[in-house]
């Protein structure tokens, strides 16, 4: 099926109500609801000022009903990687307004959760300002990219036609976020337009992802981060048995890690070259092993690509325009039109007039033995100073034997005198950071941002979320509360637990039920016993839960649950009695 996504919405009016749409929490959504939230977002939307709106929601199912609902209402949609403040800072002088799950600070919009009646949907026009989307950041400041709908369509099309034989039917589960470009198209658009079940949530955790890919037909859609770090201990046979493919994006997947896939997961990956600003330009899937290693990409159908001066230039209606864009990657021609990445050309720094290759300086790093990951960025000078690097490395077994022995300045030393028959003195790193792993956003990137943030000094870490009261009900005094929690990433409670995958701890989840019962009900000083208490689902670093408290008085009773569109996270029963604190 190629049909283009301008008609999507009216051929999900038109077909069966009862046909599946996705899974949320295991529990399928039928087209009916789905179509009954579009309609609840369009009507919100259709008579709201302005033509610009920043979308942020957690669900893949309940964004893509807001996205084709503000598509209806004639809006264009940015799509914002984060809700973090200084996101949320740059958006407000673009958009006219935030929907979605956004900072109260930011007064978003959210449609309600009643039922709706779609209407009359109406195909749109292939050329309208549909999307504007972001670059991930990773050698720089995220630009906003816009896309028409005509664009996005023609990705989607052309992922049916390269990929959708061996997909089939299959579920889409995956571990990025619709909220970057590849996410949305491998996620949303590509299965709804095509009829593949959505999973509303992705998956963060190995230990989830295994016996999720176990319970059905799927496809996987991941990032490298994710895909590097599949622990082969766990049990991946029902992921080989249900795989019908892997796709993989956001940046390169080293050789080693793609074969590993491929013996654990039953499916080496199909990788997908291209940007936020080109869309999708080639592809590849290297042979697994004792096959001879093929380094090179084809190029998609409808993209044509040239060399000028080394660097790739490419033409193809994922763009804006007909014309040729230069790109920042160097790459030669490997045959059969297919051509080979030799890596990136716009990562020079210019420091005391000399132009340094950070590229060069990474892969001496790592040709030393010493280091299994680095990246080095260009530190922000002070005042009246020269700029500088930093290298952020995460160890090999031989390099943390040096950091364990004998300290930092040891492998600093080794690492500088690696790097001093590659570089000038003067580029040298001068401030280096050791790490278990480089930081990753939603979409599996490691961006320069989050990599100057390690270099900032630490601040006390906050023992507490993030707050809002969403519902209140009217006795007085009030029984029931529903508040909305986040709990940030540097939140003090996920120091060590833990590190490859912080999880909130239990004993912070029931604190907090108790912290926030006492300051919306009047419970007795002391406690007395806990009940009932069940933990299902685990709560990650900056997801919005929704905490409900029930106080029942004539028992001294609180009740708490967690829940989010994942399902529910925690429950429990707490009971209090009027003596002090220490009464037995």
């Amino acid at each position: 099926m190629s049909e283009s996504l301008a008609t999507l919405a009216v051929r999900l009016a038109a077909r069966p109500s009862s046909i599946p749409v996705g899974v949320r929490a295991g529990v399928a959504v039928d087209t009916a609801a789905f179509l009954a939230r579009l309609a609840a977002w369009n009507a919100l939307l259709r008579d709201h000022p302005g033509t610009r709106f920043a979308l942020h929601v957690d669900d893949s199912i309940e964004f893509a009903a807001a996205l084709l609902g503000a598509w209806q209402a004639g809006k264009t949609v940015w799509l914002a990687a984060d809700t973090l403040e200084a996101t949320c800072a740059s958006l407000r002088g673009h958009v006219d307004g935030f929907i979605g799950e956004f900072p109260a600070a930011c007064a978003p919009l959210a449609a309600a959760d009643t039922a709706a009646v779609a209407g009359v949907l109406r195909q749109l026009d292939p050329e309208a300002d549909a999307l504007v989307v972001f670059t991930s950041g990773s050698t720089g400041t995220p630009q906003a990219i816009p896309k028409k709908l005509r664009q996005m369509a023609s990705e989607v099309a052309t992922l049916e036609v390269l990929f959708g034989e061996d997909t089939g039917g299959a579920a889409v589960i995956a571990t990025v976020s619709h909220q970057h470009i590849y996410g949305l198209l491998f996620k949303v658009l590509w299965p709804l337009n095509t009829g593949r079940p959505v999973h509303a949530a992705s998956i963060a955790f190995p230990e989830a992802l295994a016996p999720a890919l176990a319970a059905q037909r799927c496809a996987l859609v991941a990032s490298p981060a994710h895909l590097k770090r599949l622990p082969a201990h766990l049990d991946w046979r029902g992921a080989r048995e249900q795989l019908a493919a892997v796709f993989s994006s956001g940046g390169p997947l080293p050789a080693d890690t793609a074969q590993a896939c491929g013996v654990l997961l039953g499916s080496v990956p199909v990788e997908v070259f291209g940007s936020s600003e080109t869309g999708g330009i080639a592809w590849r899937r290297r042979a697994a092993l004792p096959a001879v290693g093929d380094e090179a990409w084809t190029p998609f159908p409808t993209v044509a690509w040239r060399l000028h001066e080394g660097f790739l230039e490419v033409r193809s209606p994922h763009l804006p325009d007909d014309a040729w864009l230069p790109l920042a990657d160097r790459a030669q021609e490997a045959g059969s039109r297919r051509f080979q990445l030799l890596g990136r050309g716009d990562r020079i720094a210019k420091i005391e007039e000399k132009r340094i290759s950070l590229d060069a300086i990474e892969a001496a790093l790592l040709a030393c033995g010493l280091a299994a990951e680095a990246r080095v960025a260009l530190c922000e000078p002070d005042t009246g100073r020269r700029q500088v690097l930093a290298a952020f490395v995460v160890p090999s077994a031989a390099g943390r034997g040096v950091l364990d022995g004998e300290g930092k300045p040891a492998l600093n030393g080794r690492l500088r005198a690696a790097l001093a028959g590659v570089v000038d003195a003067v580029a040298l790193p001068r401030r280096w950071r050791y790490v278990d792993a480089l930081p990753v956003n939603a979409q599996g990137k490691t961006t320069v941002a989050a990599l100057l943030a390690l270099l900032a000094p630490p601040s006390p870490a906050p023992l507490l979320p993030q707050v809002r009261e969403l519902e209140r009900d009217d006795a007085m005094p009030p029984r029931r509360v529903l508040l909305e929690i986040v709990a940030p990433a540097n939140l003090a409670y996920f120091d060590g637990h833990f590190t490859q995958a912080p999880i909130l701890p239990g004993v912070a989840q029931v604190e907090w039920a108790i912290r926030y019962g006492r300051e919306h009900f009047a419970l007795p000083p002391a406690f007395r016993a806990m009940h009932a208490l069940k933990f299902q689902h685990v709560i990650t670093p900056d997801t919005p839960v929704q905490l409900e408290l029930l106080h029942d008085p004539a028992k001294g009773q609180l009740t708490f649950a967690y829940r989010s569109a994942s399902g529910q996270h925690a429950s429990g029963r707490i009971l209090f009695h009027a003596g002090t604190a220490h009464d037995r």
